[in-house]
């Protein structure tokens, strides 16, 4: 507790952080960013009737489109050009990122450092503008077929209307994800992370107001809120602890003889985070279920019986959606960990560095060993990742409280701000430590 006390304190320490220039232009740049996204979602679509859209979506709340307009930061509900967020360039990632895992040429690809990487970035950008493209033209042809005791949602539907929705949609969603690669290069934190957690942030206080109307009414009642709020605090908590988990193996290095001298014999160790995958496997499988039921939410009633039959099925709360969640957070928990940590290339480093897992062989045994605890760990952070994210649905679905309140958005919150919160106390250690040298340089040359 002591340990972390001080890094709070040293992260927050406003003497340094004064003098943290360049930290000052990175966090107002991020400021800046975040304030062009929250704009953007006030600019609506042209050619839609406002009131006709607010009677639909009211109408249509509870389900997964409540979820679509929380990480859209509320731009589905009043349809602007963000409408659809960042979610295609995810679902795109996803794409990627799969066929990086089954195709020889893409895993060549991947190996080739930074050049393989820029490429396989692009094409994620292509995969981004198409899914977009797609997910527009759905969203347009439903638009143009919802109807409210108002009238119409769309005045004048047709090609034109269309092709400006697809075009502003399409445009929204790469120049957010131009957005969220320029925070994560001049700003702090990742900024496709950021713009979802400011998307869910800006709505929480209307989501609190909400509650608290439905307290005032009597539709939820007083000691439920509170243990709602209680709820909040331990999953919080609880979040915290989980995510800074790890298990550290102990690494030893053997000595060596350089001369009359003996150097190394020290011991390391190799921290593995309990989730390693973080915050991705719940957002990828909410982005693989909203792809299709954005088109199911959007067709007024009026599509095949099939489609109907499948929103039905995987509605709020239902079994189908909650199998369906937990199969995929559990899979892209492994998925998603097999990526960014291989066991063989880090047996490999450390067998060139001569270090060694005391009572493992290096080499393969080494791998197998890592392969072996790795998994352990992902076990029981994917059943983390699903217990956070199943148990608040089921509150809500039988509740009725607000996605915001959910495990998801929670995780979202929590994650994005440790990691952001993380990146700044980096940053400030760096600006220190240059502080430090130039100091020492400056006596130096005194002497």
């Amino acid at each position: 507790m002591a340990s972390a006390a001080e890094q709070l304190a040293s992260t927050f320490n406003f003497g340094a952080f004064s003098k943290a220039t360049e930290l000052k232009k990175r966090i107002w740049f991020t400021l800046g960013a975040l304030i062009v996204y929250r704009l953007g979602t006030y600019i609506p679509l042209p050619g839609i009737d406002p009131t006709v859209l607010s009677d639909i979506f009211n109408a249509q709340r509870g389900g997964l489109l409540d979820m679509f307009n929380m990480f859209s930061g509320g731009a589905l509900e009043r349809m602007t050009i963000f409408a659809l967020n960042i979610m295609p360039y995810i679902s795109a990632a996803i794409i990627m990122q799969l066929m990086t895992a089954v195709s020889p040429k893409l895993e060549a690809l991947k190996k080739e450092g930074e050049a393989g990487r820029k490429k396989i970035n692009q094409y994620t950008r292509y995969g981004t503008v198409l899914l977009a493209t797609v997910q527009g033209y759905a969203i347009a042809s439903g638009l143009e077929s919802l109807t409210s005791s108002a009238g119409p949602a769309v005045s004048n539907p047709g090609f034109f209307f269309r092709a400006t929705t697809v075009i502003c949609l399409v445009g929204g969603t790469v120049f957010l994800m131009w957005l969220g690669e320029q925070i994560t290069q001049r700003g702090v934190g990742n900024g496709i992370s950021l713009i979802i957690f400011s998307g869910i942030v800006a709505n929480l206080p209307s989501a609190i107001a909400g509650t608290l109307e439905l307290g005032r009414t009597g539709a939820i009642s007083t000691i439920f809120i509170i243990f709602l709020l209680l709820m909040s605090v331990v999953v919080i908590a609880f979040i915290v602890f989980m995510e800074r988990a790890q298990r550290r193996l102990i690494v030893q290095y053997p000595k060596r003889q350089m001369g009359n001298k003996m150097f190394g014999g020290e011991s390391s160790h190799l921290p593995l985070k309990l989730n390693t995958a973080g915050v991705i496997p719940p957002i990828f499988a909410s982005s693989i279920l909203l792809m299709p039921l954005t088109i199911a939410g959007f067709s007024g009633g009026q599509g095949p019986d099939w489609l109907g039959t499948v929103t039905a099925l995987l509605g709020p709360g239902q079994p189908l959606y909650l199998l369906i969640y937990i199969s995929m957070i559990v899979f892209f928990a492994f998925f998603y960990t097999a990526i960014v940590f291989n066991p063989a290339d880090t047996a490999d480093n450390l067998k060139k560095y001569g270090g060694f897992i005391p009572g493992i062989r290096p080499g393969k045994n080494t791998s197998d060993y890592l392969d072996y605890v790795l998994t352990r760990l992902t076990v029981v952070g994917a059943g983390y990742l699903a217990l956070v994210c199943i148990l608040p649905e089921i509150l809500r679905s039988q509740y009725a409280v607000p996605f915001y309140f959910g495990g998801t958005s929670l995780l979202i919150v929590v994650s994005v701000t440790m990691d952001t919160v993380a990146q700044i106390h980096s940053h400030m250690l760096a600006h220190q430590y240059e502080g430090l040298i130039k100091k020492s340089k400056l006596r130096g040359r005194r002497r």
